[in-house]
């Protein structure tokens, strides 16, 4: 059973930063693509960044410059350091798994359960 656990989100002035984590377990294999979304109230859901099986990054045009994905020391962990957070950016943060390995097809099958980031003004 696959499961991914987010931690890290939190409330932060405008200017400032948090670092968002995502823990796989369950995977068959380590080859694969993990990206995170957010959703703010009366918004659709957007991918903001993915890391491909490779550790090539892929960033939303918005937070291009301030975010960056990486991949942990910790197996199966993956990063969202999270600078320069703007109010925009508040929104509930959530962690997907694709086992195809590329952030360039669809397929992010697994979920977690999200964790809020409130960035005040």
């Amino acid at each position: 059973q696959v499961q991914l656990v987010e931690s890290g989100g939190g409330l932060v002035q405008a200017g400032g930063s948090l670092t968002l984590s995502c823990t796989a377990s369950g995977l068959t294999s380590d080859d694969y693509a993990m990206a995170w979304f957010r959703q703010a109230p009366g918004k659709e859901r957007e991918r903001v960044s993915c890391i491909s099986w490779n550790d090539e990054p892929a960033y939303l045009d918005s937070v291009k410059g301030r975010f960056t994905i990486s991949r942990g020391n910790a197996k199966n962990t993956r990063y969202l350091q999270m600078n320069s957070l703007e109010p925009e950016d508040t929104a509930m943060y959530y962690c997907a798994v694709s086992e195809y390995g590329s952030c360039y097809i669809s397929g992010f099958r697994y979920w977690g359960q999200g964790t809020q980031v409130t960035v005040s003004s």
